[in-house]
């Protein structure tokens, strides 16, 4: 057995292992317990009596963008809402996403994609009317590289100036003499934005990622592991697993990208519950969304975020050291690099909780928290292009409706003063892409038809 294959079924078993540990620790007082004196001190502005279940169980993954639900608990706006929010630490995306399927929680952050295809069951994934009416964060998220790709010349994408055509000789360049183990790359959920990333960045840069790479399903905080053994070669995950791999800390890889420099201004984590519970508990739906909106104003503030990457790095939240969760929630983030320079980048694009910036979005009142229904259709456009689905769905547009539910955003973020946007449809222009291809949502199917590499089945590998 090759020394690269024994590495990657190493990997394979500590992975598992982790996953069994994780979810042993959730049941042995990893999730948060216990009010603050600052939560505490929160007199509620609605009666917990006045709603149909002020009692819920939310869940959170343990990346930096578990800061509005940390922050919701700390500062009391669960309270101040009426809700007794008990918080529950998910080993996975796949956790989160299916603890709403199947009723373990009411309520949990997903993956971008996860709402859409689940009511379109790509790639044969169970059906079920999930719904979100808020993003949690934009932006947010990296994909990291190891040492072996730089050490191959490849660089951090910036310094293609756009070029993509240079990477993609680069790439292949390195795979001309690599074996299929050395082309393991990672993400966090199948038919995920995450996915969709890896796949449309490769394939921009001339490189068909269904025969040219291993797609694999790892945990987040399993990533820099795997890659110490060399079991996989890149990743896509949210911070701070990107931070925490570079130089001068795990010292294990570098960040080549972030994903707002493949999409700037896409939508990461949405908000999600089962449509029914939307349905039975109307007020309750209510308070939730306007407590994690009024966390998500809070993250974005520049004074607080010191303080929110101090608080997520407590063990309940993240368990992470301050130095990995700081950068890309103050904004001076550090793509590292085995040269001994420092690549960093201030700005508070780095992970967008609430206020746009101008650079993301110009339209009035546009804010992270609203939903645009058209790209919920930007999704459904990779999940036919990767043939995770038949072809693009004929009902995309009440699929979108249905799904990210636009309308009952506006009325709550009103209740609050909050004005949003009057459309649920904007074009996202060609400078927001990598490979500067503008998405108009009412052409999708011609937007499908510029891609020249496309998939009919791709494949994808799970750890067990």
């Amino acid at each position: 057995m090759s020394t690269t294959r024994r590495a990657f079924l190493q990997g394979m078993t500590a992975t598992a292992s982790t996953i069994a540990f994780s979810a042993c620790s959730q049941e042995q007082g990893r999730n948060p317990t216990g009010l603050s004196e600052t939560a505490l001190a929160v007199e509620p502005v609605i009666n917990p009596a006045s709603l149909e279940k002020p009692n819920l169980t939310v869940g959170f993954v343990p990346v930096n963008d578990c800061a509005p639900f940390a922050i919701a608990w700390e500062k009391g706006f669960f309270r101040k809402y009426g809700l007794n929010v008990t918080l529950s630490r998910e080993a996975s995306w796949a956790n989160s996403r299916d603890g709403i399927i199947f009723g373990r929680l009411d309520a949990s952050p997903v993956v971008s994609g996860a709402v859409t295809n689940a009511r379109i069951g790509a790639e044969g994934a169970r059906q079920f009317p999930l719904c979100a009416a808020m993003t949690i964060h934009r932006h947010g998220n990296a994909i990291t590289f190891n040492r072996k790709l730089w050490e191959a010349g490849i660089s951090p994408l910036s310094i293609y100036r756009g070029d993509l055509d240079a990477f993609g000789r680069a790439m292949r360049q390195y795979w001309q003499t690599a074996s299929i183990d050395d082309r393991v790359w990672a993400t966090v959920l199948s038919s995920s934005i995450y996915e969709y990333f890896i796949r449309y960045l490769l394939s921009a840069a001339g490189i068909n990622p269904v025969t040219e790479l291993r797609s694999i399903i790892t945990p987040p905080p399993q990533m820099v592991s795997n890659m110490r053994m060399d079991a996989i070669q890149a990743y896509m995950v949210a911070e701070p697993w990107n931070t925490r791999a570079i130089a001068g800390n795990e010292g294990v890889g570098f960040t080549f990208a972030q994903g707002r420099e493949i999409w700037n201004g896409h939508p990461d984590r949405l908000l999600a519950v089962r449509e029914s519970f939307i349905q039975d508990y109307p007020k309750t739906y209510r308070s939730l969304v306007k407590a994690m909106i009024e966390a998500c104003r809070y993250c974005s503030e520049p004074a607080n975020r010191e303080e929110v990457a101090k608080i997520i790095s407590q063990r309940s939240f993240t368990g992470a050291n301050v130095k990995y969760t700081r950068p890309a929630i103050v904004g001076n983030y550090n793509y590292g690099g085995f040269d001994n320079q420092q690549r960093i980048t201030n700005s508070l694009e780095t992970t967008i909780f609430f206020e746009m910036p101008t650079a993301v979005s110009e339209i009035a009142n546009d804010h992270s928290t609203f939903l645009w229904q058209s790209q919920s259709l930007w999704l459904m456009t990779q999940a036919a292009r990767w043939g995770q689905i038949p072809e693009f769905p004929k009902n995309a547009e009440a699929i979108a409706r249905q799904g990210w539910r636009t309308d009952l955003y506006r009325e709550i973020a009103a209740e609050m003063g909050i004005v949003s946007p009057a459309d649920d449809y904007k074009v996202e222009p060609a400078s927001a892409f990598a490979d500067r291809q503008s998405f108009d949502p009412s052409n999708p199917i011609g937007y499908l038809s510029n891609f020249a590499i496309r998939a009919n089945a791709p494949q994808s590998f799970f750890f067990a």
